[in-house]
């Protein structure tokens, strides 16, 4: 329960709208406080009534003899009348305001003070000046009487008193200033503000004392529903020992939770209830004994937690408790409270494990594999000697979640980390950092060779075949390691740097093994400034596109443009495709690099002649991507190009990706009439499948074979003959690459292959340079 913040208004913190009644608290219980301003005021109401009948009297027997007799008569039928009539109204609403009063109460009383205040104040305007000085000291006598009992009857509520004040005061200072007595007047008026600020102060100070003492009560409600809930729980317990710690008083609940009866407790020592079988051997837990130590210093105690041994059964019991003393200071024992937090104890030790050790495999988690880290650093760090983390990422493991699902890839992960764990000895401990990474914390790594050994096995282990769910798995795995302090004074420090070793293994074609070199940090740290400066590079307008020109290898015109993007930098200057592209890839930058090369060369390609096509390199990011369709109508239909005119290069990297759109979304390409171009081929993967099922309009033919069959390699010409026949067989032309001379040219024709590209007819060249070559139709100019 809580207390509620209209019960802990204070003086200080009273507002004047809330003291007039004008604002509300906006809570049920200042209801309360209004009603006890209208009782107080209810509670004089006849003594006010008799006060002012008097005074009224006497009013009208002292002017009898020098006003009008009609017209005083008159006001004292008036004045009656209200006087009477409010008291009427307050006797009435007395029992409707007894324990709540809205804003509205607290106006009407208002209402009626004002109407009292204008009835007196007609007398000293009306009457001003009548007869002589004794009777005006009289007048005022009985105004100022009058006054000061308003003032000490109506404070409570403020706004009603100052009105009356107001209305009275201001009339007589009035009169009195009339009547030649401006130094009378400005007593009366001073008079009057003192009596406002006596009905001020006193008004708020009601307020105060009101809500403190609401405060007060409602904190004793609490008390008092905090008790009843502590006597009827059951999961508290009081108890109470004597100055030789033995139990007195022993409660019902206290006996139920020893597993005694009540009256067989009394007496006997608690601690030795509590220690159970270990009370003979003396070997306590240490809570116990710290339990021990506060009740022989003397010393209170709040929320110990402990374990005790009930029945055989250990659970778990938070003590509180406070030292008891008599009046003359004499110790009498403890007096304290008791839960059992066993179940909670439980759960923490659970939601505890949890956070340390992970769920799937039940290895240690990334955090226990971290503190674990940096207590071996600690270590080495004292003794001057090493260790070592080791990084190991799963080969192929990917594939294993896309073709047959999640639950089998965890089953997998469960298996791989039973081996893991198998090869550890005490001076290891293996877990696992998320996905299908996992880690080795070497706490002794002096022995480079031995850690070497570990590596391999790790790998020779986790790359034997796998049995789960009927299926025969083969994965593989790729292992970094770094040793500390000498790869990295800090955990941080270690770990990126075991990672630059996987990272390595990785780029090797994995089941590989790794150990940190510095150049790997070097490579790292040009990588990083890379990507940053390529974040950057479209926005500040560093990326161009070159474009070097494919003519037919019969006629030797143009029939198309490769355009080829280059990027220069301020700082890196030129920097070549091959070092940025892949980071571009990493990134995930090469989407939106990739939209905006497709858009410029269709906006170039404009300025072509209409039988020219232009070619854009596509990643298989870009076509894994479903709204690149839409991508490429937006470029077509920004930039007016036909969508024959345009060609999209793709990889055979686009088919090895499982799981991807990228055999679709070439469909939907095809079927807007963009023509598709198979580049490299013969490089990568190589299967003849893709080729039945994607409709290529060219298949481009890797400069290395050209090379090759240039130099007379019967290999590289029998594959070139193959690809030419496989492609006129599929309806397909053939493009050949890196043609750089005459005997090139002419062995290439000779071949088959329809189309050329390569520096023999133009390098990569500017924008300007690519439209001269149209200045004469009939001929290509060579590089």
């Amino acid at each position: 329960m809580k207390i509620r913040p209209s019960a802990t208004q204070t003086a200080a913190g009273i507002g004047w709208r809330l003291l007039f009644g004008f604002a509300d608290s906006g809570t049920a219980d200042f209801s309360s406080v209004r009603a006890a301003q209208i009782a107080a005021v209810n509670r004089f109401t006849l003594l006010r009534l008799t006060g002012e009948l008097t005074a009224a009297l006497l009013l009208v027997l002292l002017l009898a003899h020098s006003a009008p007799i009609v017209t005083l008569g008159l006001w004292f039928g008036v004045a009656a009348l209200v006087s009477v009539a409010t008291v009427f109204n307050r006797l009435k609403m007395r029992d409707a305001a007894a324990e709540n009063a809205t804003p509205g109460d607290l106006h009407r009383e208002t209402l009626q003070s004002i109407a009292l205040g204008l009835v007196w104040a007609v007398p000293p305007v009306l009457f001003s000046g009548i007869g002589g000085i004794e009777q005006q000291i009289s007048l005022w006598t009985i105004y100022f009487a009058l006054m000061v009992g308003t003032t000490l009857l109506l404070s409570p509520l403020p706004l009603g008193a100052i009105s009356f004040l107001l209305l009275v005061g201001g009339s007589n200072a009035l009169a009195m200033w009339k009547a030649g007595m401006p130094m009378a007047s400005s007593v009366g008026a001073s008079f009057t503000l003192m009596l406002v600020g006596a009905c001020l102060a006193n008004g708020r100070a009601f307020i105060s004392h009101r809500t403190t003492t609401r405060a007060l009560v409602e904190k004793d409600e609490v008390v008092s529903l905090l008790l009843r809930e502590f006597e009827d729980g059951d999961a508290d317990w009081l108890w109470q020992i004597d100055a030789s710690k033995s139990l007195t008083h022993v409660s019902p609940r206290l006996a139920y939770a020893l597993g005694e009866e009540a009256m067989a407790l009394e007496g006997r020592p608690f601690l030795q209830m509590l220690a159970g079988d270990s009370w003979e051997t003396g070997n306590f837990s240490a809570p116990l004994r710290i339990f021990a130590e506060k009740l022989k210093k003397r010393e209170a105690f709040s929320n110990l937690p402990m374990p005790v041994t009930i029945k055989g059964e250990t659970r778990w019991w938070e003590m509180s408790a406070s030292p008891r003393y008599d009046d003359r200071g004499a110790f009498l024992g403890f007096r304290g409270v008791g839960s059992d937090i066993t179940a909670e104890r439980q759960s923490a030790d659970k939601i505890n494990r949890m956070a340390r050790f992970d769920t799937l495999t039940g290895l240690p988690n990334r955090l226990q594999i971290t503190e674990a880290l940096g207590k071996a650093m600690a270590h080495a760090d004292q003794w001057r000697t090493r260790c070592a983390f080791m990084m190991i990422d799963l080969d192929r493991f990917k594939a294993v979640n896309d073709t047959l699902g999640h639950p089998v890839g965890d089953r997998l992960l469960g298996r791989v980390s039973e081996r893991l764990r198998a090869l550890m000895s005490e001076n290891e401990m293996c877990g696992r950092l998320g996905g299908d990474e996992f880690a080795v914390v070497v706490r002794d790594a002096s022995d480079s060779a031995r850690l070497e050994r570990l590596a391999r096995r790790i790998i020779e282990e986790l790359s034997r075949p796998y049995e789960v769910d009927s299926h025969t798995l083969y994965i593989g795995a790729s292992v970094g390691t770094a040793v500390g302090p000498r790869d990295g004074r800090s955990v941080e420090m270690l770990i990126r740097s075991a990672d630059l070793a996987l990272y390595r293994s990785k780029d090797a074609g994995g089941s590989t093994y790794h150990a940190y070199e510095p150049q790997l940090h070097v490579h790292a740290e040009e990588r990083r400034v890379l990507e940053i400066a390529l974040r950057k590079a479209l926005e500040r307008g560093e990326m161009f596109l070159n474009y070097q020109p494919v003519v037919s290898a019969d006629s030797g015109t143009i029939e198309s443009f490769e355009a080829l993007l280059r990027w220069t930098n301020p700082d890196l200057g030129n920097v070549s495709p091959a070092r940025f592209v892949p980071v571009a890839e990493e990134a995930r930058l090469i989407a939106p690099i990739g939209e905006w090369v497709l858009r410029t060369a269709c906006a170039e390609a404009m300025n072509w002649p209409a039988s020219v096509r232009i070619a854009v390199n596509v990643s298989a990011d870009q076509l894994g991507d479903p709204s690149f369709v839409s991508t490429v109508v937006s470029a077509l239909a920004q930039s007016g190009l036909p969508a024959h005119r345009l060609e999209l290069e793709v990889t055979e990297s686009v088919f090895m990706r499982e799981g991807t759109c990228a055999v679709q979304v070439l469909q939907q390409l095809i079927e807007l009439g963009i023509r598709l171009s198979l580049d490299d081929f013969g490089t990568g993967y190589s299967s003849l499948g893709y080729l039945s099922r994607t409709k290529f309009s060219t298949i481009k033919i890797d400069r290395s074979f050209v090379q090759g069959a240039s130099r007379n390699v019967q290999e590289n010409l029998a594959i070139i003959r193959a690809v030419v026949a496989l492609a006129d067989s599929l309806g397909m032309a053939t493009t050949a690459e890196g043609v750089e001379t005459e005997e090139e040219y002419a062995m290439i024709r000779k071949l088959g292959c329809r189309k050329v590209q390569g520096y023999l007819f133009g390098r990569p060249m500017s924008t300007q340079d690519a439209r001269a070559l149209f200045n004469d139709p009939a001929k290509v100019v060579a590089a």
